[in-house]
């Protein structure tokens, strides 16, 4: 399918400096071969998914085999919806959905997170807000788009990937800044877009979820400047929905799958919490918020209070016999299949995990579909309801018995400490000035390009752009790496030239 001549010519020129050459080539495979060659990408083997990557003692996916499933996915949405011809003049009337574009944004969409998965984004956004004086803070998916705008750095130029911006549109899953970007601010909205509500906790701290800094902005208005009058200006692009959607898709399968390989996830654990909602639903609706509390162990009492969060942030989907049927299906493919044999290496257990991969990845990219005006809380393509509620159920086995457990907090709470340690290493390091010319390279470069970033009447414009070398430089690492610069940092390492790799 062909977006509108227009918009397609603009998009397949705009913030890219290519030769006709290239663009007779598919500017967008281009796009995606630049992003699997960065070194950023290949970093992302070593990165956090839920579980380090050598911490399990079994191989569970990192955020590079998880870009890899998202693409995947994301392009079988994508070619199924522009060979469908119901809703192919809808797709060209929004701006069109190109493959190849879906694809590229899906494995460049995670570039940009830190050492130690969510738990590294969470502590980095609080050092940069509290400690280091960074206004918009840390955001994963601000910094893969940082990434490929930005602090890829060529020879004397810093270029980012020199992506066409449709691919760079297609990144933004949340196409606003933190605070002020586009006005009104859709934290203002009732309700608030996915990702764009302020924390309860932290109320003046701007949108919990956004895809760009600040210093991003020109760019990111650029990249979606094609899109003005087909789409309002915090919406997604069609692209970015596609593969929104598929990342929400990948993370519900795959992160199941992972920890029934680990032995985490047992059948009994699972069966007691759904099979005990099931049975006693009706008992359990009746009961009060307050109550149900109390009673956070007993089971069925958790997804009881899934079931009622949805009501809350998604009552316009949230629908009570989808969410019984939902509960239901996952019971007799997740209980009673899966985790009904227990993982043991074999050849056929692993044909058993893909199996159950395969046959829940065609059931929800099957039930994709496009609507003109979606709710607030939802983009242009999105799951038929059923399987949306499916989805929720799945995520919630994730988030009860992995995320909840307190092995998994204690090994979390070394992770932030390291962090934390770091970051005040670094700073450290930064501030001695009898050691500026032994700074690492990369950290050098990165002080001097947030410095040509800030106007040079920015308060404290040194000590920010410090500040956001810091957080760059951090976010870069793989998890090996963070732990062996720190322990080079505290003079634990003993391996002195073998130290220089993370620098």
């Amino acid at each position: 399918m062909e977006p509108p001549a227009e918009p397609r010519a603009r998009r397949l020129f705009g913030g890219s400096a290519r030769t006709l050459g290239d663009l007779a080539a598919s500017p967008f495979r281009a796009d995606r071969d630049r992003i699997v060659a960065s070194p950023f990408f290949t970093r992302l083997g070593g990165v956090t998914q839920v579980v380090s990557p050598g911490g399990s003692g079994l191989l569970v996916h990192n955020r590079l085999t998880h870009s890899l499933k998202v693409a995947q996915v994301a392009r079988a949405i994508a070619e199924r919806l522009t060979a469908d011809d119901t809703h192919r003049k809808l797709l060209e009337k929004l701006g069109g959905c190109d493959p190849d574009v879906v694809e590229a944004a899906a494995l460049a969409h995670d570039l940009g997170h830190p050492p130690f998965g969510h738990l590294g984004e969470r502590v980095l956004d609080r050092l940069a807000r509290q400690r280091l004086g960074l206004t918009d803070g840390f955001e994963g998916n601000a910094q893969s788009y940082r990434i490929v705008t930005s602090t890829e750095i060529r020879g004397a130029a810093t270029t980012g990937l020199d992506l066409t911006a449709a691919v760079r549109a297609a990144m933004l899953k949340y196409p606003w800044t933190r605070l002020d970007h586009p006005d009104p601010h859709p934290r203002l909205l009732d309700p608030a877009p996915r990702g764009a509500a302020v924390p309860p906790d932290d109320p003046d701290s701007g949108s919990a979820k956004f895809g760009a800094y600040r210093t991003e902005l020109d760019d990111l208005r650029q990249a979606r400047e094609p899109f003005v009058g087909r789409i309002l200006d915090w919406q997604q692009t069609v692209e970015a929905s596609v593969m929104d959607t598929a990342d929400d898709v990948a993370y519900a399968i795959h992160d199941v799958e992972d920890f029934y390989r680990v032995g985490v996830l047992q059948q009994g654990t699972v069966a007691a919490e759904l099979m005990a909602w099931q049975r006693e639903s009706g008992h359990l609706r009746a009961v009060t918020d307050a109550a149900l509390a109390t009673a956070a162990r007993r089971p069925g009492s958790a997804i009881e209070r899934l079931r009622r969060h949805l009501h809350r942030k998604d009552g316009w989907i949230a629908d009570d016999e989808a969410f019984a049927a939902a509960v239901e299906h996952v019971r007799q493919e997740l209980v009673e299949g899966l985790l009904a044999l227990p993982f043991d290496g074999s050849i056929e257990s692993e044909q058993y995990v893909a199996r159950f991969s395969a046959r829940w990845t065609t059931r929800f990219v099957d039930a994709i579909t496009v609507v003109e005006q979606p709710h607030l809380r939802s983009g242009h393509v999105l799951l038929a309801c059923p399987q949306w509620h499916e989805v929720q159920v799945l995520k919630f086995v994730h988030h009860r018995f992995v995320l909840a457990r307190p092995d998994l907090a204690l090994h979390q709470r070394g992770q932030a400490r390291l962090l934390g340690t770091l970051v005040e290493a670094l700073l450290d390091w930064l501030l001695d000035p009898e050691e500026e010319s032994r700074l690492p390279r990369r950290l050098h470069d990165l002080v001097e390009l947030a410095e040509a970033e800030l106007h040079p009447r920015t308060p404290d414009r040194i000590g920010r752009a410090r500040g956001r070398a810091i957080v760059d430089f951090v976010a870069q690492l793989t998890d090996g790496q963070a732990v062996a610069m720190l322990d080079a940092l505290s003079g634990r390492s003993g391996a002195l030239w073998t130290d220089a790799f993370v620098l």
